[in-house]
């Protein structure tokens, strides 16, 4: 509005570059899932670990300084044309995207149960720096001048790639020196040493109530074989039955 003489409405479409980004940073999951679930699974959880989602984090730690170093060095003189700055609008915003959400996502596949608080503690430390630091952000773009400001913000970015690709790589090493992790891990596995001894109790029953049956049913047989008249017995009852049946019709009057 200061340098292109845009009004209200028009100014607006500025964030239309961000947008794009953002949108194409969500239509990329199913793309982004592929490349976390690529991972070696943990094998205790049988799960990926934490740090493949670090591995979105480091995509996005790259895109974001580039579209705003570049955003600055083509937003003046008014003679480049505005689609140019808007266009850097595109990498800046799909990065903002994928650190925020994959970041995330690290702290609560690293937090498991206790993810909320994880969740609920960066979301205070953001909305910290959201509420402040803009306060800062006309002042210092005035005394700046928006290339040089942009360029400040976007070299902090830059001092800012290293840390997902830390956690990426030593992440593991990171977590175990986490109190509330390491606890939750004594806990995982206790509960899951818990659930195969009971597995293990419920196949020895289910074993014992077969063996049952089985002998219940055996039992069964064999009184029924020992009720019922033998073949053969039955036969010569037949027959004699046969000869007293002739006897008496030959005897008659």
């Amino acid at each position: 509005m200061e340098h292109r003489g845009w009004g209200p409405g028009s100014s607006g479409l500025a964030f239309l570059g961000i947008g794009i980004g953002t949108l194409a940073a969500i239509f990329c999951e199913p793309l982004l899932r592929r490349l976390i679930n690529s991972h070696p699974k943990d094998p205790i959880t049988g799960k990926v670990p934490p740090e493949a989602s670090a591995s979105v984090m480091t995509i996005g730690a790259i895109l974001t300084p580039i579209g705003q170093l570049a955003f600055s060095w083509t937003c003046l003189p008014a003679t480049i044309h505005w689609a140019v700055p808007i266009a850097f609008g595109i990498p800046f915003g799909a990065g903002n995207t994928l650190s925020f959400i994959y970041g995330s996502n690290y702290l609560a596949g690293a937090y498991g149960i206790y993810a909320a608080s994880a969740l609920a503690g960066n979301a205070v430390t953001r909305s910290l720096f959201g509420g402040t630091l803009p306060l800062a952000g006309p002042i210092m773009y005035h005394n700046l001048s928006p290339q040089w400001a942009g360029t400040l913000l976007g070299l902090l970015e830059v001092l800012l790639i290293p840390i997902p690709f830390a956690f990426y790589r030593y992440g593991e090493k990171i977590r175990s020196k986490s109190r509330v992790i390491s606890q939750m891990r004594e806990d995982y596995l206790k509960n899951e040493g818990k659930r195969a001894r009971q597995q293990q109790r419920a196949q020895r029953r289910r074993e014992r109530e077969e063996t049952v049956q089985e002998g219940v049913l055996e039992k069964e047989v064999a009184v029924a074989n020992s009720k019922s008249p033998n073949v053969e017995e039955t036969a010569d009852l037949e027959r004699n039955t046969g000869g007293v049946e002739r006897i008496k019709d030959e005897t008659a009057p």
